[in-house]
């Protein structure tokens, strides 16, 4: 690594020498920035003749309670001997003065993330239907985990969830506004907040959520038919309301007939081709693998855009602040305020499932 960001997300002496402590030594060690994804930062590590990945939080400061690290590797520590598809878990560490930061390693899988692009070996009607098919019975699969069998039963308070998630991510805009404000503020938001703290449901099943479920937080395996592999960024997993996965996947997906999309930055448009099944198929999939229903729709997609806001608020103080060199992280300076009116948009039903 060689840029002056990247120099600051690991001494590669320090875990080198951590990593051997567990693994042995070996004469073979580099170590590679991942730069695809906006949140969490990953590192691709060869240790020998073996491939790992690196998991840390971001360099700087980050909202509370924000890029958990430790706890991603928790959840995805429990569940290896599950349905759930996953990469194996190599080791932890909480010691943040080893790199920086607190981090975990696991084990590179092979396969696509899919994000901005079709793979051409999924472009046919048959492929298109089965991915759909993939990404959402592998989040039925984490519903169905029961969190008692693979020692999760205090991992979260599923009780009053969605009010929490209301309160959370209303605390961490709040976070950002503190340093975004200066620059323009988005009072849509704040209307939107009030919403959802007054719709947010009392009632609802209680299982596993993953808290990040979407489209480019899994891996394809390499040829077809379409294969999910591995998912991935757990660090938002908890007990809690299943229906906020499902709306937070939902807010991702595009339907043929939709509006032009807002943020497309987040957004895999390709998914609105007619040979995708559509939103409610999706939502029909996951009911009838569940056996839960996904009431209170216009909540559970409109909070997801506000988390989505919230996220995208988040990037643009750290951006603002000096703390990061992604290029998406401006253009959240626009972006967030077209969320706040899609949220808006869904609240008032102008946006139905």
């Amino acid at each position: 690594m060689t840029d002056s960001y990247a120099d600051r997300l690991v001494d590669e002496d320090a875990l080198r020498a951590f990593i051997a402590a567990d693994l042995g030594p070996t004469e073979t060690f580099d170590v590679r920035r991942h730069r695809a994804g906006h949140s969490n930062e990953t590192l691709f590590v060869t240790y020998g003749d073996d491939e790992y990945v690196l998991r840390r939080p971001p360099a700087g400061e980050t909202a509370e309670k924000a890029h958990d690290v430790l706890r991603e590797y928790r959840v995805m520590d429990a569940l290896q001997d599950t349905p759930v598809p996953l990469p194996e878990t190599v080791l932890a560490c909480d010691d943040e003065t080893v790199i920086g930061a607190e981090f975990f390693l696991m084990a590179k899988l092979d396969g696509d993330v899919v994000r901005n692009e079709e793979p051409e070996r999924f472009a046919n009607p048959e492929s298109r239907e089965r991915l759909g098919e993939e990404l959402v019975d592998s989040l039925a699969a984490i519903h169905d985990v029961d969190p008692a069998a693979v020692g999760l039963d205090e991992f979260g308070h599923p009780e009053g969830f969605a009010q929490r998630q209301v309160e959370r991510w209303s605390q961490q805009l709040m976070w950002a506004f503190d340093t975004t404000a200066a620059e323009r503020e988005v009072e849509a938001l704040y209307d939107v907040m009030a919403w959802l703290q007054e719709h947010a449901p009392e009632d609802h099943p209680q299982t596993l959520v993953h808290g990040d479920y979407k489209l480019d937080n899994v891996m394809f395996a390499p040829g077809t038919p379409p294969e999910l592999v591995g998912v991935f960024d757990w660090e938002m997993s908890t007990l809690g309301d299943p229906r906020t996965d499902l709306g937070w996947l939902l807010s991702f997906w595009r339907d043929p007939d939709d509006d032009p999309a807002v943020a497309e930055e987040f957004l895999p448009t390709f998914v609105g081709h007619e040979d995708y099944p559509t939103r409610r198929d999706l939502v029909a999939r996951w009911e009838d693998a569940t056996g839960y229903e996904y009431d209170h729709d216009r909540f559970y997609r409109a909070l997801a855009v506000y988390k989505l806001a919230g996220l995208g608020e988040m990037f643009y103080a750290r951006h603002l602040q000096g703390d990061a060199d992604d290029p998406l992280y401006p253009k959240m300076r626009d972006t967030v305020p077209a969320l706040a009116d899609r949220a808006r948009r869904i609240i008032d039903g102008d946006a139905p499932l």
